[in-house]
C-alpha cells in the first residue's frame, strides 16, 4: 500500500520529473505538472496523480473519449496500474457514467472530471462540423490569436482609460447636474458623498477667492513711475488759445501781439 503523504513530501520538497516552473520573478513563479494524467495540469496536493491513491482523469484519444481510474492494489504493476474505460458519445450518458464510476470520489475531482468531459465534447463537436465542411467542399476559415497583440491592446485600453481620467469627468458632470436640479427627486444618491463633494467645490471656490484678494492686496501696495503731465496741460492751454481763421488754418491770436 503506498503512502500518499511520503510520497507528496518527496515531490513537493525534493524532486519530480513532471514538475515545471514558469516565471521568474519569485512572486510571479508557478508550478505545472507534465503528468499525462493530471486533471488540471497544476501542481499541488489534490491534483498529484502520483500521491493520490484515489484519481481519475477524463481524456480523449483518436477521438473517444476515455475515463483512466487509478487502481491501487495493482501499483506493484505499473503498465497495469490505470483502469481505461470508454464514456459514450452521448453528453447525457457519459455524465451518467462518470457518477457511476467516480461515485466514492472526492466531490471536487468528479466536478473537475465533469468540466473536462464537456470542454473535450465541445471542441470534439466543433472538429466534426469543420471536417463535415471539408467534406461538403466549404473551407472552413481558421483564425489564429496571437496572444502578445492582445496583451498589449489590453494594456493600452488600460492607459487610455487612466489618461481619460473618465470616472472623475462623469463624476463631476453628474454632481453638476444635481446641483442644478436637472434630475429634480426622482434619483436617490447618496447624501454623505454628494454633500462631501459640494464641499470640496465650495473650498476650490474659496481658494480662487483668497487668491485673487491677495494679487489685489499685492496690487495695492505697489509703487509704478508714470510721466510728467505739465506739457500735457500746456499744449491743450496752447489748443485753447487757437482761433479760426478759415480755409482749414488756425491762428493763435497771442503770437500776433508778441510780435
Amino acid at each position: 500500500m503506498q503512502h500518499d503523504e511520503m510520497i507528496w513530501q518527496v515531490i513537493n520538497h525534493q524532486f519530480c520529473s513532471f514538475k515545471t516552473t514558469i516565471g521568474v520573478a519569485k512572486s510571479e513563479k508557478r508550478e505545472f505538472c507534465r503528468h499525462p494524467y493530471s486533471i488540471t495540469g497544476l501542481c499541488n496536493r489534490s491534483h498529484c496523480p502520483l500521491a493520490n491513491s484515489r484519481y481519475g482523469v477524463v481524456r480523449e484519444e483518436n477521438g473517444r473519449i476515455n475515463l483512466y481510474i487509478k487502481t491501487v492494489e495493482r501499483a506493484h504493476s505499473p503498465k497495469n496500474l490505470w483502469e481505461k474505460i470508454q464514456l459514450s458519445r452521448n453528453y447525457t450518458k457519459a455524465l451518467g457514467q462518470l457518477d457511476e464510476h467516480l461515485a466514492f470520489f472526492p466531490k471536487p475531482m468528479v466536478h473537475r472530471n465533469k468540466q473536462r468531459l464537456t470542454k473535450i465534447h465541445q471542441y470534439l463537436l466543433r472538429m466534426r462540423k469543420i471536417k463535415l465542411k471539408e467534406m461538403a467542399g466549404k473551407k472552413a476559415k481558421k483564425v489564429g490569436i496571437n496572444r502578445k497583440i492582445e496583451q498589449r491592446e489590453e494594456r493600452r485600453e488600460k492607459k487610455a482609460l487612466i489618461a481619460a481620467k473618465i470616472e472623475q469627468n462623469v463624476e463631476k458632470e453628474l454632481l453638476e447636474r444635481l446641483a442644478r436640479g436637472t434630475y429634480g427627486d426622482i434619483y436617490n444618491f447618496p447624501e454623505v458623498p454628494y454633500q462631501k463633494a459640494l464641499e470640496q467645490v465650495e473650498e476650490s471656490e474659496e481658494e480662487e477667492e483668497e487668491e485673487s484678494e491677495d494679487e489685489e492686496e499685492e496690487m495695492e501696495g505697489a509703487i509704478e513711475y508714470v510721466e510728467d503731465l505739465e506739457e500735457e496741460e500746456d499744449d491743450e492751454e496752447d489748443i485753447e488759445d487757437m482761433e479760426y481763421a478759415g480755409e482749414g488754418n488756425w491762428v493763435n491770436p497771442g503770437s500776433d501781439d508778441e510780435e
